[in-house]
């Protein structure tokens, strides 16, 4: 097999490289992306690199008596077989993930590539969203639009301008996911999510105002039984609250716990804080409560937190219909921008996130535009 690399800036033009060169019978061997840096490593422009190849298999004599068949049938030596179950099972396996990567790959080229360096202008607010942790695939993406504007500009951008492109960018990507707390529309709200998140502060800041905004009657339930400080912590809360407590060790308590509250209108449900990349923590949460369409599920991160670790976190939890994230500690760290890459890479909404540890004071019910607008309160220039 004749096998040659590829490199361009988008699929489609790789893909006219490899047909003009090779043919029409070349097939993909393998394919990537390659980023290379611009501007002193400010801008990453993606290339696609493909390995294709064609075989060189010369036609049997009698091969032009067969005009009419394909042409792969024709380089094939020895009696032609019917092809149907013929194929081995591993090949198709590795030709649906070549498919499915090149489809990744072309979903991510609805946008052009940017053609030429970011103007000096520009380079405080992409210096600015860097800071922010917002992730390349997404400054890449704002990059695109503020070349659009500026190539039909006659003069530079101001600050306002930029930012008001930024944010559109960031609104166009964000605007169908689900914004907003408590829908008030299922009993039980399940907070989920790693130790030291401050669940269950967090729980006591929603119980709250569910109390005191819309006079629900409330009661909690903790499986959280590996820490005593978080038992009596939520213990007193329920005091203030007068809202009862149930503590449940495994599935038969927590039933029992579920028919003791039968009278109430919300149930808070805090779950125990563990290390949940190990996948056999979320394992034991599904066996232990059930969540079924009566539930409102939560999953709790700190802003403070790596990245890595809690896209992991969010990864572990997939078997889980969460619809919501809630984000803590948000006045404990100068950079956000975490928080949209996980809202638009798992396609989750948000419902509220912390910024202290006042109950219920410290703690906002998010909409878009006021979390545009808390992204972009830092200063750039």
């Amino acid at each position: 097999m004749k096998m040659k690399k590829y490199t361009a800036p988008s699929i489609a033009e790789a893909m006219k490289l490899v047909r003009a060169d090779l043919g029409e019978d070349a097939v993909i061997i393998n394919s990537k992306v390659v980023v290379t840096k611009k501007l002193f490593g400010l801008i990453k422009q993606k290339n696609f690199e493909v390995l294709a190849g064609v075989d060189q298999v010369e036609l049997q004599s009698n091969s032009s008596s067969l005009p009419d068949l394909p042409v792969q049938m024709k380089n094939l030596k020895g009696p032609v077989q019917p092809l149907q179950g013929q194929i081995d099972d591993s090949v198709t396996n590795e030709l649906k993930n070549e498919i499915a990567d090149l489809k990744t790959m072309l979903q991510s080229m609805h946008r052009h590539t940017i053609q030429s360096d970011v103007p000096e202008h520009v380079v405080p607010l992409i210096d600015f969203l860097k800071r922010q942790e917002l992730n390349g695939e997404l400054i890449t993406a704002i990059s695109d639009e503020l070349f659009v504007h500026q190539k039909h500009s006659n003069q530079p951008l101001t600050k306002e301008q930029m930012k008001e492109i930024a944010m559109n960018t960031l609104r166009n990507r964000l605007s169908d996911l689900p914004m907003g707390g408590l829908s008030y529309e299922r009993k039980y709200i399940n907070v989920l999510g790693p130790t030291g998140v401050g669940k269950t502060t967090t729980i006591a800041k929603m119980a709250a105002r569910s109390v005191l905004e819309k006079k629900k009657k409330i009661g909690f339930i903790t499986t959280d039984t590996y820490r005593i400080a978080a038992i009596e912590q939520l213990k007193t809360y329920a005091n203030l609250l007068q809202a009862p407590v149930e503590i449940v060790y495994n599935d038969n308590d927590y039933k029992a716990a579920i028919e003791k509250f039968a009278h109430l209108d919300l149930v808070f449900i805090d779950t125990a804080g563990r290390n949940y990349k190990e996948a056999k923590y979320v394992e034991d949460l599904k066996k232990m409560i059930n969540f079924d369409e009566e539930v409102e599920s939560y999953l709790v991160l700190a802003l403070t937190a790596k990245e890595g670790d809690m896209d992991t976190i969010t990864r572990q939890f997939n078997g889980i219909n969460i619809g919501k994230f809630i984000f803590t500690k948000i006045d404990e760290t100068n950079s956000i921008g975490t928080m949209f890459n996980l809202m638009i890479k798992y396609n989750k909404g948000l419902a509220y996130y912390t910024n202290g540890q006042e109950v219920p004071e410290d703690m906002e019910e998010a909409n878009l535009e006021k979390v545009l607008e808390l992204f972009f309160q830092g200063e750039f220039s």
